[in-house]
């Protein structure tokens, strides 16, 4: 999707580190805004009762999923971290404390859902290939028909810090190629500059 005018663009943007110093009521989002402009139209048109997060940080993305259900008067965040870096406090906020892409704290995440309630999966961890790819192979399990898996930074290597690789977009490819569950939603390139191109997977199949 990186044309000749988007690639500097994305190189430009990501270089400054601007996106470094973002944030939302006072908490810092390690995200591209289109990106939360994105999460906002998603979270109105689906409603999902449960938004699981892998990878909350300092907790700035997990406060403004919740500012989003709180406007919506619907919905719930499970943050899994490996650390307690004391993110900021919400009545709709369930943090836990764990390897995400261990089978131990899948089961207490999965554990803490009804099998009735829609479920999103949002995963913003750590971005090695193999770690991300663990993580799609449990968490897929929860997300709902009609919503999504959401892989983060699949930005790394296409085209900013090839050093990194391989990352989250060598996962997804190797999860798509075993599983025709999950499809690959075009209509979120929409904004052109995203931190997630190809990583907004919608289910399609049960």
């Amino acid at each position: 999707m990186h044309n000749d005018f988007i690639t500097p663009f994305y190189l430009h943007y990501y270089n400054s580190g601007v996106w470094g110093d973002t944030y939302w009521l006072g908490h810092r989002v390690l995200k591209c805004p289109l990106d939360m402009i994105l999460y906002q139209e998603i979270l109105f048109q689906l409603k999902p009762d449960v938004i699981v997060e892998c990878g909350t940080n300092e907790g700035g993305s997990t406060l403004f999923l919740a500012s989003i259900c709180d406007l919506l008067k619907h919905g719930r965040i499970i943050s899994v971290d490996i650390q307690d870096r004391k993110p900021p406090q919400h009545d709709r906020i369930t943090y836990l404390i764990g390897n995400s892409a261990s089978e131990e704290t899948f089961i207490r995440v999965r554990s803490s859902i009804a099998p009735e309630e829609k479920v999103l999966v949002i995963l913003d961890s750590d971005h090695s290939k193999k770690h991300v790819y663990q993580e799609m192979k449990l968490y897929h399990q929860l997300v709902s028909v009609g919503s999504y898996l959401i892989v983060e930074d699949t930005i790394i290597g296409h085209p900013v810090a090839p050093q990194l690789l391989p990352g989250p977009m060598e996962a997804v490819y190797q999860f798509l190629g075993e599983n025709d569950k999950f499809e690959i939603d075009p209509t979120k390139h929409k904004f052109h500059l995203t931190f997630n191109p190809n990583g907004y997977l919608l289910r399609v199949k049960e």
